[in-house]
């Protein structure tokens, strides 16, 4: 059942956008907002559980809290928006910061399938911490865009189509790069 509740959760982040375009035409935002701070309290426990620690997912979860109880508050449903806004910008501050305390981000990551990086490997993942990084302040720009000037249509076909695409090319051309980063380095081409 715990799968299943953390598994539903993901998908329902996921497609944010939809459930606040479709939401908020058949219902009031005090509904919606309950609903995603009910989420968000979900998620918390579920990681947390699962975990142990704080993480990630769990700092996700808490914007999605904030930005859901924000929303309520001030009785304003275009806050709602601003989610995709605020993980930009958290995303960017994880991914930064792990630029300067070190290790970066995507080396912590690649460590996980390989321990043992050398000099030239911790390199290229502190060059892929960097591209990632320009991705957040883009994209967010982007989302941040849509979310006060365009409508919930165009801020639905970004935030939950367009940057999800987005993700997935970045994540195929830094893919393809290195492979050939690996067969440069270690004389395979």
């Amino acid at each position: 059942m715990r799968k299943f509740l953390a598994g539903l959760s993901w998908c329902l982040v996921l497609v944010y956008p939809f459930i606040v375009l479709f939401g908020l035409k058949y219902f009031s935002l005090q509904y919606i907002g309950v609903a995603f701070i009910a989420l968000a309290l979900l998620r918390i426990v579920l990681l947390r559980s699962q975990t142990g620690g704080n993480g990630l997912p769990v700092l996700l979860s808490t914007v999605l809290l904030l930005v859901a109880a924000h929303a309520l508050l001030a009785n304003d449903p275009k806050l709602l928006r601003f989610y995709p806004v605020a993980i930009n910008a958290v995303m960017f501050a994880v991914f930064g910061t792990s630029l300067w305390r070190g290790p970066s981000f995507v080396e912590r990551l690649a460590r996980l399938s390989e321990p043992d990086l050398d000099a030239h490997a911790v390199d290229y993942t502190r060059k892929v911490t960097i591209a990632w990084c320009v991705f957040f302040v883009c994209n967010g720009l982007v989302a941040f865009y849509t979310s006060v000037y365009s409508s919930f249509d165009t801020w639905v076909i970004y935030n939950g189509g367009i940057a999800y695409l987005l993700i997935g090319v970045l994540f195929s051309i830094e893919w393809l790069i290195r492979r050939q980063v690996k067969r440069g380095h270690n004389g395979d081409a």
